[in-house]
């Protein structure tokens, strides 16, 4: 049983008839579901993943001290650690997990400014150019089970995604790292016999490649382990899974082989960008389609900001 749905099960057998038997006078102003750090909250984890921090647990979401104070909070935390330690055959942690407090009762304001550095997910320019995606992804994976007062929602809803002008100025600095790293440097490393700078340099390219993809699909990228398992199923590109694997995963023994696959993988993102209209370049280069998905950056200071900029 995957993580969401044991979370699911254990709310509704327990969490739920617990808040309203205990809790009914706090409902109107609490949230619960089960989101943020965790292969489980993207629906990634497997019998691996139970080896830590794998509990039939949820969150209890919590306004400011001013809606719900301390003592209040503390009666929940207290109700919430009476819950049966063990559900479905799977027992919940006496310690804390690895990664610190992910479930339990939780103040939205922290939880959003543990992630994301806003309490109330309104994010400044800067803070949208400079957060890692993974945070972003943390901050609205999962799925929430109720939201009364609709904070918890709201925040997800303003964090939904990038606005334009941030996607494209990530977009064209990782298009000209795919450029310098895979069609220009991978050939010009081997040519200088370095192969493990070669080998870095199509690792640079795999890693801009994947952030491109996820960009051009407007869904953030999560932790890097689960970037493949993510990428394969989105529904722009996901066919570049197994190539981008391959170059990671084989020697510099046919060198024309993966620089055949380097330029299939540019070739297929850029079909993707005149697909979506981002590009004016009519080229194999990506360098060119960089520059020109830069060009189309509506605010004047970000535009003309350094094409690395964002990433």
């Amino acid at each position: 049983m995957k993580g969401l749905e044991l979370s699911r099960r254990f709310f509704e057998a327990y969490g739920m008839p617990m808040l309203r038997e205990q809790f009914a006078a706090l409902l109107p102003h609490l949230a619960a579901g089960l989101l943020g750090s965790g292969s489980e909250c993207f629906g990634f984890d497997d019998a691996v993943s139970r080896d830590h921090d794998f509990e039939p647990g949820f969150c209890i979401f919590l306004p400011g001290e001013d809606v719900v104070d301390r003592r209040a909070g503390f009666q929940l935390e207290r109700a919430y650690a009476k819950l049966p330690r063990e559900f479905e055959g799977v027992s919940r942690p006496v310690l804390l997990p690895v990664g610190g407090a992910r479930r339990g009762v939780l103040r939205t304001g922290e939880f959003f400014t543990e992630k994301v550095g806003a309490p109330d997910g309104v994010l400044t320019l800067g803070q949208w150019l400079s957060l890692p995606e993974q945070a972003l992804a943390e901050a609205t994976n999962g799925e929430v089970y109720f939201d009364n007062a609709g904070e918890l929602s709201a925040i997800r809803e303003r964090l939904a995604y990038f606005p334009e002008d941030v996607r494209l100025k990530r977009l064209a600095g990782h298009l000209l790292l795919m450029a310098q790293s895979g069609q220009y440097n991978y050939a010009r490393c081997l040519a200088h016999g370095e192969p493990a700078a070669a080998q870095m340099a199509v690792g640079e390219f795999v890693k801009s490649a994947l952030s491109a993809v996820f960009l051009l699909n407007r869904r953030y990228q999560p932790y890097y382990k689960w970037s493949f398992r993510a990428l394969r199923g989105l529904p722009l590109l996901s066919e570049l899974a197994a190539p981008l694997e391959a170059l990671l995963t084989t020697d510099n023994a046919a060198p024309a082989e993966k620089s055949d696959t380097i330029e299939r993988v540019a070739a297929a993102v850029i079909d993707a960008l005149q697909a979506q209209d981002l590009t004016q370049a009519v080229c194999g280069d990506l360098e060119k389609h960089a520059y020109s998905v830069n060009d189309r950056v509506s605010d004047g200071d970000l535009r003309n900001a350094h094409v690395l900029a964002a990433v």
